[in-house]
């Protein structure tokens, strides 16, 4: 009021300044938040379509973004001086789009009828290949782009300078929104799109020339990732890393706004973006006594929203259940138990491998740590295996069970000073304590929302471990954990543990084996052929399935205790989305459908991955293009094509020579 002075205390005045400090910094992380939604939502829509449509897990989504912020860095370089900055960037979203095009083709066209985790070991071999071709055409560095031409300067908010740039980015999100709407909504195009989404098998029915339509999307959902990798460039520096960096974030974006749905896309991306964006202006505050930071939970706060997304609407929030493939797969062929020759061979091979350390003296060492890892890999498969194949349970996260294991057996010996022995015993359960907390969710699900909702957990577990500094060691994880000196007083040169981890993995193996041909492993392969008739004769799935679910992470985490003692300790490494990605890799390579798989799989994983990567600086461009070629030759499986082949030799044999 005029003429009315107002005084103020020192803490008044010093309270309504951080007041509006506060409320300017909420302002300005908020804003960064739509920036980064804008982004997020450019990747995640691309994959969301495809996704919807061909129902390929393409895991090579981020290396099409990363490429986009390449391409627009070197198009920017040598275009912009004569045709402008932004016809050069913009470039490189079309030049995706048509590699994008180029390997639907040549690649997943040819291996749609396989089974849909197949074309995910083919789409991640194409993350290694693309990852080196990066490499080689633009160096290991980080590379920095210029400031976007006309919006270099920034604008006050409030007491703050925003970057005009970033307000550019918020304006694209919702203007792409509205462009794809129109496009599936107002054209012939994408009314085909919406109903391939909903009901593929239908459109093919109806005479709609499904390989085009693929073709046609997936090149849509490249170009897309690659307009978001471009739109980064000013903001970031391209780098090797962004691929898998943002392939996790899209993932979650697309499952949680509903597979195929693109509003869902743009408002699960505001959810995780803005999300982040007030844990960062939290920082760290003191709740009830305790100290949380808030800016930690940046690494894992969209698997937190995808965990609790799946478990109160598995469908996400905007999309819609699916529906029942009309047309039946192929026939599996029944689980059998090796014959007596197969029996035989095996018994052969691990009396050789017993011998093998004797044979081969001193010289051995290296032969006898590369065994003692394909041992570790092949009972880690295994139990994945066990509730991939004949369980039907497709996991993204089975990295947590090892690494809870590994954890649980290396503080076993360095808090509770626990012999070797005990922490083999103790580290199992602690994976299955997880497991048991974990499967009860996730048997809820099936599908892909199954496997989202485990790699969900799996990262919930990465970031708790990676986090917690006083505990797990955080980054550094925790270390001196080895085999005790009787061991090596006994047989030197790691031969005891060589032993060991030998009968430990080859006992678990069997086992595993074992319980499949248990009432248990019947009613597993029942529920996973038809969970309705599973129920209908008595069968509780959901405790069937629960229980397969923590046998699994029971054995997985037994591989990881054998790791923590074979290297010494465990990093947070041991439980990354990586690892989970390996053991699926190892499975389908040597088949799914066949008991000898995981351990054909993870012997041929592990031996490539050592060898290659010992021989030349462009190991992961060769390791995939080697992975390619198996997918394409041998869709079923290494093991798998040995046994069909065996099958066909053995009726050919029957028949006799043909007149």
């Amino acid at each position: 009021m005029p003429g009315v002075a107002f005084s103020y205390s020192k803490g008044e005045v010093d309270a309504d300044k951080e007041l509006c400090m506060s409320a300017s910094g909420l302002l300005a992380q908020l804003l960064n938040g739509l920036a980064s939604a804008s982004s997020l939502f450019l990747v995640s829509v691309g994959l969301s379509l495809i996704f919807g449509v061909t129902r390929t897990i393409n895991f090579a989504h981020g290396s099409f973004y990363m490429l986009g912020a390449f391409i627009a860095y070197a198009g920017v370089d040598q275009l912009a001086p004569h045709i402008g900055f932004w016809p050069a960037l913009l470039l490189a979203p079309l030049a995706c789009g048509l590699l994008g095009a180029v390997v639907e083709m040549l690649l997943l066209r040819r291996i749609y009828q396989a089974p849909e985790l197949f074309q995910l070991l083919a789409t991640f071999a194409l993350v290694l290949v693309i990852k080196d071709a990066a490499l080689w055409l633009w160096g290991p560095e980080e590379l920095f782009g210029p400031r976007a031409a006309g919006f270099e300067g920034s604008v006050p908010i409030l007491d703050r300078q925003f970057p005009a740039y970033d307000l550019l980015l918020i304006a694209v999100g919702p203007i792409v929104l509205l462009g794809l709407t129109l496009l599936l909504t107002k054209t012939r195009f994408g009314t085909l799109v919406r109903a391939a989404t909903q009901d593929r098998e239908m459109v093919g029915a109806l005479g709609v020339n499904q390989a085009w339509l693929f073709t046609a999307v997936f090149a849509l959902g490249t170009l897309l990732a690659g307009l978001g990798g471009a739109l980064q460039l000013p903001r970031e520096p391209a780098s090797l890393e962004m691929d898998m960096l943002t392939i996790g974030a899209a993932f979650v974006v697309v499952v949680v706004g509903g597979m195929g749905s693109i509003p869902g896309a743009f408002i699960a991306a505001l959810l995780v973006a803005e999300l982040k964006a007030v844990c960062i202006w939290l920082g760290v505050q003191q709740i009830a006594g305790v100290e949380i930071s808030f800016s930690k939970l940046t690494l894992v706060v969209e698997f937190l929203v995808m965990a609790v997304v799946l478990v109160w609407r598995p469908w996400g929030l905007l999309g819609k259940p699916q529906a029942l493939a009309r047309t039946g797969g192929e026939t599996e062929r029944p689980l059998r138990l090796a014959g007596r020759g197969a029996s035989s061979a095996w018994i052969a091979l691990l009396a050789a491998l017993v011998l093998l350390p004797l044979a081969a003296g001193e010289g051995g060492s290296y032969a006898t740590v590369l065994l003692t890892d394909i041992f570790i890999a092949a009972l880690f498969a295994a139990s994945l295996h066990f509730i991939l194949g004949p369980g039907g349970m497709h996991s993204f996260g089975h990295a947590a069970y090892f690494g809870l294991g590994a954890y649980g057996a290396a503080q076993a010996v360095r808090l509770l000073d626990l012999p070797m022995e005990a922490a083999l015993l103790l580290g199992p359960l602690v994976a299955a304590a997880g497991a048991l907390l974990y499967g009860w969710f996730c048997v809820r699900l099936s599908g892909v929302y199954l496997t989202m909702l485990t790699l969900a957990f799996a990262q919930i577990s990465w970031a708790i471990v990676f986090q917690w500094d006083g505990f797990t060691g955080g980054s550094n994880g925790v270390t001196g954990v080895w085999p005790p000196e009787w061991s090596i007083a006994w047989a030197p040169s790691g031969t005891a543990f060589y032993w060991l981890a030998l009968a430990v993995c080859a006992a678990g193996i069997h086992l595993l084996r074992r319980l499949l041909f248990s009432p248990l492993g019947y009613a597993l392969r029942a529920a996973r052929d038809s969970a309705l008739r599973a129920d209908a004769i008595g069968i509780d799935v959901r405790r069937v399935q629960w229980t397969a679910f923590v046998i699994a992470g029971l054995f997985g985490g037994l591989a990881g205790a054998l790791f923590a003692f074979s290297k010494g300790g465990v990093a947070p490494d041991a439980m990354s989305v990586a690892k989970s990605v390996d053991a699926l890799v190892m499975v389908l390579l040597g088949g799914v459908q066949t008991l000898a798989g995981p351990v054909v799989g993870a012997a041929v994983f592990t031996w490539l991955h050592d060898t290659v990567a010992r021989n030349t600086e462009y190991w992961r461009a060769l390791m995939g293009a080697v992975m390619l070629v198996l997918v394409l030759l041998f869709p079923q499986g290494i093991a798998g094509f040995a046994q069909a082949l065996h099958a066909r030799m053995a009726a050919e044999k029957r028949e006799g020579p043909k007149p």
